[in-house]
C-alpha cells in the first residue's frame, strides 16, 4: 500500500485535516490504548503534521514533526499512528520513515529523539533510534526515550 504524503504547519491545516488527525489520536490513543489523557496538549500550533493518506482519501498515517527546543532540546517526532484499518501494511516503518525524512528537510541533519512506548523499542531500533535514558510512565504507559544520530 502507497500513501500520498503531505506535511504542513498548524496554520495551513484545513478544518477537515485537522479533524480527522485528531478524530484519528483519539480512536488510537483514548479508545484503542483505554488511556484517559489530554491529547490537546498545547504543542499543535508548534508542529509541522504529517499526514499519510490512502488512495481512499483515509488517513492512514500521522505523526507530529517538532523543531529542536520545542518537545525535547533534539529534533522530535512525536504522536506516530497508523489508522486501525491500515496496519498490517508497513505503514509503520514507512510513516518513520517519512517522518525521518521530512525531520531532514524542515531542519537539516541533527539527532532526533522520540519518546517510545517500550513495547515498540526493537521497531525503533531498527530505524536507528537507541534509547538514550531511563525508562518512565506517561499516562500509565511504559516509556523510553531514544535518540536516532
Amino acid at each position: 500500500m502507497t500513501l500520498n504524503w503531505t506535511a504542513k504547519p498548524y496554520a495551513e491545516l484545513t478544518l477537515t485535516e485537522l479533524y480527522e488527525l485528531l478524530r484519528l489520536r483519539v480512536e488510537v490513543f483514548i479508545v484503542e490504548q483505554n488511556c484517559v489523557f489530554q491529547d490537546l496538549d498545547r504543542q499543535d500550533d508548534k508542529a509541522y503534521h504529517l499526514l499519510g493518506y490512502a488512495d481512499s482519501g483515509d488517513l492512514a498515517a500521522y505523526a507530529r514533526l517538532f523543531d529542536a527546543g520545542v518537545s525535547y532540546e533534539e529534533v522530535a517526532i512525536g504522536r506516530v499512528i497508523v489508522s486501525p484499518a491500515h496496519r498490517r501494511h508497513g505503514l509503520g516503518q514507512e510513516l518513520m520513515r517519512q517522518a525521518i525524512a521530512y525531520c531532514e528537510v524542515l531542519y537539516g541533519a541533527q539527532p532526533i529523539k522520540i519518546g517510545a512506548q517500550q513495547y515498540l523499542e526493537r521497531f525503533y531500533q531498527g530505524l536507528g533510534f537507541a534509547q538514550c535514558g531511563d525508562g518512565y510512565l506517561e499516562d500509565g504507559i511504559p516509556h523510553i526515550p531514544m535518540r536516532r544520530e
